[in-house]
């Protein structure tokens, strides 16, 4: 087997997982509101708590990669997240549920950082380009499969839709790694390392501008964690504002996967042009649009208002994300590290957003928009900072 078919498995690997988290990360809240009676706020706090775990895991599961080898740790996160969704399907009380998602935002770390690597370790920088348009592109596609499907499944079968089809997929995926460790094994090692590379060095566009490479992978970190400070808000009460548009789980994924699918599109169009490259206004135009699509998506009472915000919203998600991968693999030789501080500083706006929204809700309860507020008062915050990390170059 060459590098390029390696490659290819671990582009199959990356969107097994992404479809696997996506059905239990995204349906899990409806069904925390259908069987416990979960609303916003107490599902804005599991979120929370999924955010804190993972900022908190994520640069360590990474430095394990890096050292130990991504093979072990895809084996580890793997062969463990297989396991959790079973005893997951297999407990009725919400206290042992909430437990074992707590262990699964851990175990989840030693995956992703691992795959990122593994993409684009031992590329050229035009290598290093192309690979991670396809491993975003991969995964995003993916994600917008998920979310689109996952309420028709979660209606037909509940908790198995939830439960045991990501325990079935965990468990396809560990026996791929299994495999495609004994194949990259067979590898010569020469055939591992593209000819003519030297020491790894970010590419030409990013010393043409004032600001140097390591300014831009800063700024793509401080842009990225405000991104899912918006997303995984929205994503926590999203039962809310289907129960609002009097929408079904399946009329849910149907007209709120829009921006999921505007993702995809942003990372194709990101992949295939790359003038957006060490340009700031790109980001900058991006967050702003975060912002107020956000803000329309949780205040809007028109379903047709909520599919066009979703548009701007996926494609401003998509290039502050691309930013900070790109730059994380651009930008230095530790993969396995920076690929880790780049889902740790997901970790922390996972956990900031929805945290400020339920901190909001569980103080002024009679205020359903206060949440609202709050949190696109952070963004603007973040906004903020982000331009001040600029100025200073």
């Amino acid at each position: 087997m060459t590098l390029r078919q390696l490659k290819t498995g671990y582009l199959a690997l990356t969107a097994l997982n992404t479809l696997a988290s996506s059905y239990f990360f995204n349906y899990l809240f409806f069904f925390l509101r259908d069987r416990f009676g979960f609303g916003n706020r107490e599902n804005l706090w599991v979120s929370a708590l999924h955010g804190c775990i993972y900022m908190l895991a994520a640069w360590q599961c990474g430095k394990f990669a890096q050292r130990r080898g991504f093979f072990a740790s895809l084996k580890l996160g793997f062969g463990g997240l297989a396991l959790l969704m079973v005893a997951a399907g297999l407990l009725n009380a919400v206290t042992g549920i909430l437990c074992v998602f707590t262990v699964y935002s851990c175990v989840l770390l030693f995956t992703w950082p691992a795959l990122e690597a593994l993409t684009s370790e031992n590329e050229t920088p035009a290598g290093v380009q192309h690979r991670v348009g396809l491993y975003n592109c991969t995964w995003s596609a993916a994600a917008a499969i998920a979310y689109f499907t996952g309420g028709t499944l979660y209606d037909r079968y509940g908790r198995g839709a939830v439960f045991w089809l990501p325990a079935g997929l965990f468990g396809g995926q560990f026996l791929l790694t299994l495999w495609l460790a004994r194949q990259a094994a067979r590898v010569p090692a020469s055939a591992s390392i593209p000819v003519a590379i030297s020491p790894h060095a970010p590419e030409a566009a990013a010393f043409r501008q004032k600001v140097r490479p390591q300014a831009f992978l800063n700024m793509a970190w401080l842009a990225n964690p405000f991104a899912y400070v918006a997303l995984n808000t929205m994503l926590a009460v999203m039962p809310g504002v289907a129960d609002k548009l009097a929408l079904s789980p399946t009329r849910a994924g149907w007209f709120c996967s829009v921006w999921f699918f505007a993702r995809f599109a942003a990372f194709v169009l990101l992949w295939r042009w790359t003038g957006w490259h060490y340009r700031f206004r790109w980001l900058l135009a991006a967050f702003l649009m975060l912002i107020g699509s956000f803000i329309l998506i949780l205040l809007a009472a028109q379903l047709w208002l909520v599919i066009v915000a979703q548009v701007f919203l996926g494609f401003a998600a998509g290039l502050i994300y691309y930013s900070s991968l790109f730059y994380s693999m651009d930008v230095g030789d530790t993969k396995g590290e920076h690929g880790g501080l780049h889902e740790a500083a997901i970790g922390a706006g996972i956990f900031a957003g929805p945290a400020v929204g339920a901190a909001t809700l569980q103080f002024f309860p009679g205020h359903a928009n206060t949440g609202v507020f709050a949190v696109s008062g952070l963004l603007v915050c973040g906004l903020t900072a982000l331009i001040a990390l600029r100025i200073r170059k």
